[in-house]
């Protein structure tokens, strides 16, 4: 028989209800190191990175031309009439989504369809489905633009044609919060728990490597001119930009125990905040999501076991996140670590895959490390070289979006019999 460790979500402390935890039954990841959950945790812990020339536009004339691209991902792996009617960070999604399920023993076809929930997040949606069309739309008129246009690119196709795909007719929706939005998804099922769904399938994909997505990124003046995503690094630039992310099952605890499904994290807490404007005199929002978090899962600094940092790799963003771990954690008072040197940012897939990555390192006891890494600039314990074997409890997972979105989330490991 499987329990769920006493660490539980501020509500369901509250109710003095265990049964409310909302856990983590299955995962899923569709990265640039690897398609699948074991093959994606096995390379990272091995040092592998995804940054590799970009082969799905010319980039001659682009001031960058490296990313973290899927290499040879397989649409067959995708209903072949879905491929031709959603964009490929929905074929992502498709993918992500129904290997959660399988991980986590879920069968939709079984179960309420109202108790059934998809809850995504998306911060740029489908723009290579979108772009072409538009092509169509200049060049050779509006005959020529397909009927999915006008559904393929909105930030909701993923969680629509998820619950299509699968019957899940109950409380679903999109969050639209750029990279924090991985996190804030999180949260929101777990509301949708309280709401009364029995399963909900969460997390989010992305596929940012046309050149109309391409190009918005060099605009917004963050990425790295050195072709290497080095956050916390005396050499640190800027960002690179990645495709993918992960999808997980969320569903209450009781439910779990009962099916005798294996429970690898509870969502304990989660806070989001938004920075003020410049010049207001307030300072950012990140420290304050991150107290409130751990004050929603009645954690202390001093329990954190790990940090899975939002990482931007441009200089002032990185100085104000690692200012904000050592004012609450003191200076290297905590292992911190990151996904992204290794698959490029990924929006709001970055957030998600950091769940995921967070939940396989309690499962396992290893901290993985962060690659290219070579120089810290910063107080802070970067965990560097080789994965850290660790005890991990209780792991914080932290989320920034342009223009000013801070989402942290607190996960605690579930014990088993």
């Amino acid at each position: 028989m499987t329990s769920v460790a006493t660490a539980v979500p501020a509500t369901a402390r509250r109710t003095g209800d265990a049964r409310n935890a909302a856990v983590v039954t299955g995962m899923s990841a569709v990265t640039a190191i690897g398609v699948g959950l074991e093959e994606y945790w096995r390379n990272l812990l091995a040092g592998a990175c995804g940054i590799r020339p970009i082969t799905r536009f010319d980039t001659t004339g682009y001031p960058l031309r490296v990313a973290g691209e899927i290499p040879d991902f397989d649409s067959a792996r995708v209903p072949s009439r879905l491929v031709v009617q959603t964009d490929r960070w929905t074929h992502f999604g498709l993918l992500a989504g129904e290997l959660a399920l399988a991980h986590a023993g879920v069968d939709p076809a079984e179960l309420p369809e109202y108790e059934l929930s998809v809850h995504t997040a998306s911060g740029s949606g489908g723009n290579e489905f979108g772009q072409r069309e538009l092509q169509a739309l200049w060049a050779e008129g509006p005959s020529r633009v397909g009927v999915y246009q006008s559904i393929a690119w909105f930030y909701a196709a993923t969680t629509g044609q998820l619950s299509i795909r699968h019957g899940m007719k109950g409380w679903s929706g999109v969050l639209v919060a750029e990279q924090a939005g991985g996190l804030d998804v999180v949260a929101q099922a777990r509301r949708s728990l309280a709401q009364g769904s029995a399963v909900v399938l969460t997390g989010a994909t992305e596929a940012a490597l046309n050149p109309a997505a391409f190009t918005s990124q060099i605009a917004g003046g963050m990425l790295s001119p050195v072709g290497e995503y080095l956050p916390f690094d005396e050499a640190a630039g800027g960002y690179l930009p990645g495709e993918g992310g992960a999808m997980f099952v969320v569903e209450p605890a009781e439910r779990a125990v009962a099916r005798a499904a294996r429970p690898y994290g509870v969502v304990a807490g989660h806070a989001a905040t938004f920075d003020p404007a410049p010049g207001r005199g307030r300072p950012p929002g990140l420290r304050r999501a991150v107290e409130t978090a751990l004050a929603d899962a009645g954690v202390a600094p001093s329990d954190v076991d790990v940090v899975f940092a939002d990482a931007h790799g441009h200089p002032s963003a990185d100085a104000a996140e690692a200012r904000v771990l050592t004012e609450v954690f003191g200076p290297r008072g905590v292992p911190v670590t990151t996904t992204k040197a290794a698959t490029g940012r990924l929006v709001a897939g970055s957030a998600a895959l950091d769940v995921v990555t967070a939940l396989l390192a309690m499962r396992d006891g290893v901290i993985p490390p962060m690659v290219n890494v070579r120089r810290p600039a910063f107080e802070i314990d970067l965990v560097l070289g080789r994965p850290r074997p660790a005890a991990l409890r209780t792991a914080l997972v932290l989320a920034r979006g342009y223009p000013g979105f801070n989402a942290a989330l607190v996960l605690r490991a579930a014990a088993q019999n």
